[in-house]
């Protein structure tokens, strides 16, 4: 195997309070799994993947945790990231991450996505790419 080194993305952590409850909503919102949970982590990845076989999704206890404001606002707690997923029908995607327990943000700024806060606060984006989801380059899990 030699000394080569390998670098390889495993997971986008998120910090949170209760990261099962976390877990549970991005495994429903992406028909994921609930891959391994303790009280300090939780890991949602593909049902049926190997471990790292493709990024997951890490939650992170953080009892200090305080969810950021956004868009931003001066003197509040910032957003350092976030998620975007790719889908085929936005509204329908919009519908369906509300039943899973998302909100809609109050600001917008386009009509090609849709900005929802997950449980916990962090901001993701649901991204109307219906043709590049049909071309034969896209891999979608």
């Amino acid at each position: 195997m030699g000394n080569e080194l390998k670098i390889k993305m495993y997971s986008f952590t998120l910090d949170c309070k209760d990261p099962y409850k976390l877990a549970e909503f991005y495994a429903a919102l992406l028909g994921w799994e609930v891959a391994f949970s303790s009280e300090e982590w939780a890991c949602v990845c593909p049902t049926g993947a190997k471990q790292g076989a493709y990024p997951c999704i890490l939650l992170q206890q953080n009892p200090d945790y305080i969810p950021p404001v956004w868009p931003e606002e001066p003197d509040a707690q910032q957003q350092m990231a976030h998620l975007d997923f790719a889908v085929n029908d936005l509204d329908r995607a919009v519908k369906y991450a509300i039943q899973c327990g998302a909100k809609v943000a109050d600001k917008q700024f386009s009509d090609d996505w849709t900005v929802m806060l997950d449980p916990a606060g962090h901001p993701f984006c649901l991204c109307e790419m219906k043709a590049v989801m049909e071309s034969e380059y896209f891999a979608l899990l």
